[in-house]
């Protein structure tokens, strides 16, 4: 026979005192729950599982003078990027980034010829959009057209050299490297009396130069020499045109004789038979 054994009644008792409680769980902002999710607590955990719209960062407008600094700077790399590459013989490539330089140092001066006030009556419309760049500017850029200069230079673009070089005076008329520049571009090309002609602007600013001085001592002669070639050959046509003319009347210029006068340097001609 199997004995069941009662609970005592003080247990049953017990029991019915203290019923089973559901366990406690902490919720994600750390408060204590009773196990059953409530209202509020679904609406929380529905917000924060949804992500907040990211807000896209607005440019910076920046004013006058910051966009000419930042464009200097920009320029000022590009250039200095361009003394690399002609350091390494890449004069090619050194041009590209001179003119890189060019452009950007120009956007500021674009940007005040667009703000300019319109032409006054009279104005031409070339005089208003004429606006002067900033100090920095100018040097940088002058720089930049002297370079252009030396690398066509290297490369016996003797035309260019000479285009660049002006340009380079035009924005700064006493700068003595785009001087020295162009006179040798203009002897490369035999224009001797340009040549001099630089090399005595710069005895201008530098009356001590002795590079200028030799110079014009050592073209001078070659000037002159190219003047005697260039009269021989003035001459020489002068002469073909008379012929053409007066052997219709049964003469040549041979029946004319010209005389140089050595103390003025002018010429007298005489008809001889």
């Amino acid at each position: 026979m199997v004995l069941i054994e009662q609970e005592p009644e003080d247990a049953k008792e017990t029991v019915a005192a203290n019923p089973p409680k559901a366990a406690s769980t902490t919720n994600e902002n750390g408060d204590v729950s009773d196990g059953f999710e409530t209202a509020s607590e679904r609406d929380v955990s529905d917000d924060d599982d949804d992500e907040e719209p990211k807000q896209e960062e607005q440019p910076v407008a920046l004013n006058d003078d910051e966009l000419s600094q930042k464009a200097l700077n920009e320029a000022n790399e590009a250039k200095l990027e361009g003394n690399k590459l002609f350091g390494e013989g890449k004069y090619e490539e050194a041009l590209l980034q001179y003119e890189v330089a060019l452009q950007v140092a120009s956007v500021p001066e674009r940007a005040e010829s667009a703000s300019a006030p319109e032409a006054k009556e009279g104005q031409s419309a070339s005089e208003k959009n004429e606006v002067a760049p900033a100090p920095e500017m100018a040097e940088l850029r002058s720089i930049c057209h002297s370079n252009r200069g030396i690398c066509f230079l290297k490369l016996g673009k003797f035309e260019e050299s000479i285009k660049e070089c002006t340009k380079a005076l035009e924005l700064n008329p006493t700068y003595m490297k785009a001087l020295i520049r162009r006179a040798e571009a203009h002897e490369k090309l035999e224009h001797f009396e340009e040549a001099i002609a630089d090399m005595k602007k710069i005895l201008e600013f530098d009356p001590s130069n002795n590079q200028a001085k030799r110079t014009i001592l050592r073209l001078e002669p070659l000037a002159e020499e190219k003047r005697e070639k260039m009269k021989e050959e003035m001459i020489g046509k002068l002469k073909e045109m008379g012929n053409s003319i007066l052997g219709r009347f049964g003469m040549s210029t041979d029946n004319f004789k010209a005389v140089k006068d050595p103390n003025t340097g002018a010429y007298s001609i005489s008809f001889q038979k």
